[in-house]
C-alpha cells in the first residue's frame, strides 16, 4: 500500500538536525548505536507518535492526542537510533535520542504495510496502560497528521515486543484490538470470600 508520511513540521526537522549536529548532544546520548556510528547521519520517516490516553469500556474507540513526532535516524546501511520532538512554548524542539527493539520493528511494520494495495497515513500509536507501541495506518491518507481519532477502518500493527496475547507485526482493524486491548486492562472479579488468593 502507498503509505503517504506527513511532512514533520519544519521547527522539529530542524531541532533534530541540530541536535545531530552537536557533538555534545550525541555524546552524551544513552544510544551506543548513534555514538559509534561511522558516516553521515539523517533523520528520515517522521512519524506523529499519538498517545491513546485510557481504554474505554465495550472498546469505544477513545480519543488520541499527539504528543511527538518521531524520526528513525538512518546511519549509512540501516536506522541506528530514533530521534523525538515535543510541542513546547515556543515550539517543537528536540527531546531525546534513543534506541531498542521499536526502531527494527517500525522499520519492518512500514515495510509491510508498504507492500499492500490501500493508502494510509502512517502514525505510532503508544498506549501507556499496556506498555505498547503499534504502528497505526490512518484510512484517511490526506488528514491532519496532528488530529483525529482512531476510525474503525483503520489498521493497528502492534509492534515487537507486544503484551501477552497481542500478535506482533499482524494488522488488526481498530474495533478487534480494541476488543482485546480492553480485555487485557480488565480487571476480573476479586477472588471469593474464603478462597485462595
Amino acid at each position: 500500500m502507498p503509505l503517504h508520511v506527513p511532512p514533520a513540521p519544519a521547527p522539529a526537522l530542524r531541532s533534530v538536525l541540530a541536535a545531530l549536529g552537536s557533538p555534545s548532544a550525541v555524546r552524551e546520548a544513552r544510544t551506543p548505536a548513534l555514538r559509534s556510528a561511522q558516516g553521515p547521519l539523517s533523520p528520515e520517516l517522521p512519524l506523529p507518535v499519538h498517545v491513546l490516553d485510557r481504554i474505554g469500556p465495550g472498546g469505544l474507540a477513545p480519543a488520541t492526542r499527539l504528543a511527538a513526532w518521531r524520526f528513525l535516524i538512518r546511519g549509512p546501511e540501516q536506522a541506528v537510533a530514533a530521534a523525538d520532538t515535543v510541542l513546547t512554548a515556543d515550539g517543537w524542539a528536540f527531546s531525546h535520542f534513543f534506541e531498542g527493539p521499536y526502531i527494527a520493528s517500525t522499520e519492518l511494520a512500514l515495510r509491510q504495510a508498504e507492500a499492500g494495495t490501500s493508502s494510509y497515513q502512517p502514525r505510532l500509536l503508544s498506549i501507556p496502560e499496556l506498555y505498547m507501541l503499534a504502528l497505526w495506518l490512518h484510512g484517511d491518507a490526506e488528514a491532519d497528521a496532528a488530529g483525529g481519532a482512531l476510525a474503525p477502518t483503520d489498521l493497528l500493527v502492534p509492534l515487537a515486543p507486544a503484551p501477552p496475547g497481542i500478535a506482533a507485526h499482524r494488522p488488526h482493524r481498530v474495533a478487534d484490538l480494541l476488543r482485546a486491548m480492553t480485555l487485557r486492562i480488565t480487571p476480573g472479579p476479586g477472588p471469593l470470600l474464603g478462597s485462595p488468593a
